[in-house]
């Protein structure tokens, strides 16, 4: 491979090193500030020798408490060479160099081959964590009105985490759309008219791809939103239910208050010292007809309880 360009990557300079690597590849100085003070808006700027390029990468330790935090990168375009800056440890550097010694023989590498590569490694790199929520979220579709007891609260957990990963992958992916046309139209003109024309084919289908991966995110935001909607509405169905099961309990419960309540009146009577009928009679004769009495009581108001639906 035969090639004038030249790469540095520098990672977490320090105030002293800016300063010296500004003077001597004469950077601006308000992009060293943007550097400097880790700029997070996404942007490409044009100056007099350079193109300035402020792309957001993410956090990709899984097990960090930061993970999925967006993380800057930034990309100094020369006409001869590329300068990158960054302040975490991120893999697109190493991809970028591996797949430039993979296609060595096949390629010019130019500046803005760099760029592009460096690029589209970022947006790639989203690929598996969209495809991830796609699958979380066709699941959580699925399974929204299926699940009961306590696998509704894990549901709700799920469908909490799969928006916050859709709220974070819109915050990274939105202002990209902007950025990379921007960087398509302000390539400058190559003595290779070739080259120019294939980075600028190559810079169109990443703005393709981050389109695709837009419309796909906020179709999986709208996804969610129902299911919530979804899980909300089927609580409150088997809230409704519950409900109308106690008010059912409590009716039976009423209608067995009521028919007791004279039983108990009738048998405290003779618990008491007070003269009750038949008392002075030697037989049990009336003893006999008050307890058929209270047995056609009961018999009579389990026969109005069914047909007026206490029952």
């Amino acid at each position: 491979m035969e090639t004038t360009s030249w790469w540095i990557d520098i990672f977490a300079p320090s105030n002293e090193e800016m300063r010296a690597i500004s003077k001597i590849f004469r950077i601006h100085p308000l992009t060293t500030e943007d550097i400097q003070a880790q700029e997070s808006r996404e942007k490409c700027e044009i100056f007099q020798n350079y193109m300035f390029i402020s792309f957001r990468s993410f956090n990709h330790d899984f097990n960090s408490p930061d993970y999925l935090e967006a993380v800057s990168f930034y990309i100094v375009v020369f006409k001869d060479g590329v300068l990158t800056f960054r302040f975490q440890d991120l893999p697109h550097p190493h991809n970028v160099r591996r797949r430039i010694h993979q296609l060595k023989d096949f390629i010019h590498v130019t500046p803005e081959w760099i760029n592009y590569a460096l690029i589209d490694n970022i947006t790639d790199s989203f690929a598996p964590l969209i495809q991830h929520t796609e699958l979380e979220v066709d699941s959580i579709d699925d399974l929204v009105l299926v699940l009961n007891g306590s696998e509704q609260n894990d549901m709700l957990r799920r469908i909490g985490s799969c928006r916050k990963t859709v709220m974070q992958l819109l915050r990274l992916l939105g202002p990209k759309a902007d950025v990379v046309p921007t960087a398509t139209d302000v390539i400058p003109e190559q003595d290779e008219v070739k080259v120019h024309h294939e980075v600028t084919l190559y810079l169109g289908d990443i703005q393709d791809h981050i389109l695709t991966m837009l419309q796909n995110v906020n179709h999986y935001d709208l996804i969610l939103g129902r299911a919530h909607r979804n899980y909300l509405g089927q609580i409150s169905i088997e809230l409704s239910q519950a409900g109308n099961t106690t008010n059912e309990v409590i009716n039976r419960l009423t209608f067995f208050a009521t028919v007791i309540v004279p039983l108990n009146l009738v048998g405290g009577l003779f618990g008491m010292n007070v003269h009750v009928p038949g008392q002075s009679n030697e037989d049990l004769v009336w003893f006999f007809w008050i307890v058929l009495g209270m047995l056609l009581y009961v018999v009579a108001m389990v026969a109005i309880g069914k047909r007026t639906g206490f029952l």
